[in-house]
């Protein structure tokens, strides 16, 4: 009997259409490509499985927890434009088993809350679960605008710190995002830091000067001592952090 009532809360709870809310294996109500899905039934708000063929960038994920007890993705956030397939190479540098899971916020705190009651594994195209130290993938198409979100909802790891904004569309279509130039005076690997002498930040209406930004290692790797760059600086949880190199 609970068996039987575990399962009709799921099939409640579930059941919004599939554009509207991911699918879980083991009777959810899964639609994937190839079990012969139309377009509109594979169809999530925040779009749909891409296929290795339709690939038009690559971005890379890093899973891990930090020094002071957070649990993080680097990059913290993502812009994609409308239409684009994206195949994000996730992996897990941490010393705990985390998950990559985009949807929208609202079905990403319903998600969580019955993974939290119910002891729930995602195993659907728009997430990855991996255990320390392995990689994977999940390809994706972005079909609509609007901003969604790519988080880990095993429990506990939200609150930690583990979810960011997908901004598709909107600044990310704008063609006209401003670049700044700068010379690398000093690197920090280990603080996450580099100082920058650098032009105007009209984004931030800042004049040129020399200033100490955060950074994550996707794009420290990039940089070295005396290097002339092109990049792009935001505040991000309240920190200058270049956020992109050309």
């Amino acid at each position: 009997m609970k068996n039987l009532l575990l399962t009709t809360a799921f099939s409640l709870a579930l059941a919004a259409p599939v554009f509207a809310a991911g699918a879980h294996s083991g009777g959810h109500g899964e639609a994937k490509a190839d079990d012969h899905a139309t377009d509109h039934d594979a169809m999530m708000l925040v779009g749909k499985p891409g296929t290795a063929e339709d690939v038009d960038r690559t971005l890379d994920v890093i899973m891990r927890e930090t020094d002071d007890g957070e649990m993080i993705f680097e990059p913290a956030e993502f812009e994609i434009k409308p239409g684009e397939t994206i195949r994000f190479n996730v992996k897990n540098d941490g010393e705990l088993e985390h998950e990559f899971v985009i949807d929208t916020v609202e079905q990403n705190v319903v998600h969580k809350a019955m993974m939290a009651e119910y002891d729930m594994e995602h195993d659907d195209p728009n997430s990855i679960r991996l255990d320390e130290g392995q990689s994977g993938e999940v390809i994706w198409t972005f079909a609509n605008e609007g901003t969604f979100e790519f988080a880990c909802l095993i429990p506990g790891h939200y609150e930690s710190g583990m979810h960011g904004p997908i901004t598709v569309g909107m600044k990310a279509a704008q063609a006209d995002v401003e670049y700044s130039s700068g010379k690398v005076k000093k690197i920090d690997a280990k603080a996450g830091k580099v100082t920058i002498v650098h032009g105007p930040l009209s984004n931030l209406d800042m004049p040129s000067m020399t200033m100490v930004f955060r950074a994550d290692e996707l794009i420290m790797a990039q940089l070295s001592e005396g290097k002339d760059i092109e990049f792009v600086a935001d505040r991000v949880k309240g920190k200058l952090t270049v956020t992109a190199l050309k």
